[in-house]
């Protein structure tokens, strides 16, 4: 993967661009900063002139020893490697093979804490803290890839112990991390911490890491108070720049106010349709209430028109027809008429009481 390749974030996380020089290797090469880009480069040695003489020197034999570098160039030529950086540089180019190519991200995690384990604890040398560097960021991008970005921050702060001492490019990483799963708030302290500390402000990257911060942490969080403090009380931004960052934070205050007033407002004409409904359903109830209510009268007033004593001597008559006597008698008919004309009379009482004319015997 190429110098600047996306990080890949979990759960809609969205891309990440790497920090520039933390780049996973392309094909067995390391662009970390790692390895090959530490290795001093061999010195070519000069080939032969014609007739067996070089060809910067001519009075030198081909077999005659090369004369020794001047002083200087000894003096320019980097340091040799210790062998924990060694080491190191090897655990991280295993790492980068296994993020990129295996895609096995639990491994390539346990590479990166063995190697940063051997560097062991400090910032150390040069080489040593940007191979140190350099494993943290494929560590941090294995630990997203497998939805452990929550361990993130813990685990880069075990290798460097306090927030001030991030570099550069770890603390960026974590920035937009926890700015993209939308928790800018785990680092609030932590970038604060490492802004205000007297040795990082002599950084090159400080300009753009208190940028970062401001815009991806303070901002969204809604600090405004505290971002115009910080950028007032930085002395290393001159006053061009600390007229933007102010311009900015001010720009986003005016954003966040408009934001709220359209909020209030709508939730206003929520809450407006909300009675306008709940009114509705209201005179919607209130008219179905008066409708039972008035039923309920109507069959009410039915009941009190019953001809109860007729209907106690209709069902004897029916008692003494269907048990007591024959239907089929004669001596039966007289109360099987009587009983017809009673089922009559109680069915024109309570279903037409005022329209209809009572029934004659």
């Amino acid at each position: 993967m190429a110098a600047g390749a996306a990080l890949r974030l979990p759960e809609g996380a969205g891309h990440l661009s790497r920090p520039s020089g933390a780049a996973c290797p392309s094909g067995a090469e390391l662009s970390f900063g790692g390895a090959a880009a530490l290795e001093p480069e061999p010195e070519p040695e000069p080939g032969p002139g014609p007739g067996g003489r070089r060809a910067a020197g001519g009075g030198e034999s081909a077999g005659s020893p090369p004369s020794s570098p001047p002083a200087a160039a000894m003096a320019s030529e980097p340091p040799a490697w210790s062998p924990a950086s060694a080491q190191a540089a090897s655990l991280l180019e295993e790492a980068a093979d296994l993020l990129v190519l295996h895609r096995d991200f639990a491994a390539a995690v346990e590479r990166c804490e063995a190697g940063c384990d051997s560097l062991g604890p400090g910032p150390g040398a040069e080489s040593s803290a940007e191979v140190k560097c350099s494993l943290c960021v494929v560590g941090i991008q294995a630990l997203a890839e497998m939805n452990r970005w929550r361990e993130v921050l813990s685990w880069v702060l075990q290798y460097y112990h306090v927030p001030e001492h991030l570099p550069p490019k770890v603390l960026e990483l974590c920035i937009l991390l926890y700015s993209k799963v939308r928790e800018p708030q785990v680092m609030l302290e932590v970038g604060s911490s490492w802004l205000r500390d007297q040795a990082n402000k002599n950084l090159l990257e400080y300009g753009s890491l208190l940028e970062l911060y401001l815009l991806h942490v303070l901002l969204p969080l809604g600090q405004f108070e505290g971002a115009e403090e910080l950028v007032r009380g930085c002395d290393v931004l001159d006053s061009e720049q600390q007229l933007a960052f102010l311009g900015t934070i001010r720009e986003s205050r005016c954003q966040q106010t408009q934001g709220e007033e359209m909020h209030s407002t709508d939730e206003e004409q929520q809450d407006a349709a909300t009675e306008s409904v709940l009114g509705a359903l209201s005179q919607k109830l209130l008219a179905m209430l008066t409708l039972l209510r008035r039923a309920l009268r109507s069959m009410s007033s039915h009941f009190y028109l019953l001809p109860y004593k007729k209907m106690l001597l209709a069902t004897f008559l029916l008692y003494l027809v269907v048990v007591r006597l024959d239907p089929a008698s004669p001596t039966s008919l007289p109360f099987i008429y009587k009983l017809v004309q009673l089922f009559r009379q109680a069915w024109a009482a309570v279903f037409s009481p005022i329209h209809r004319p009572p029934i004659q015997d």
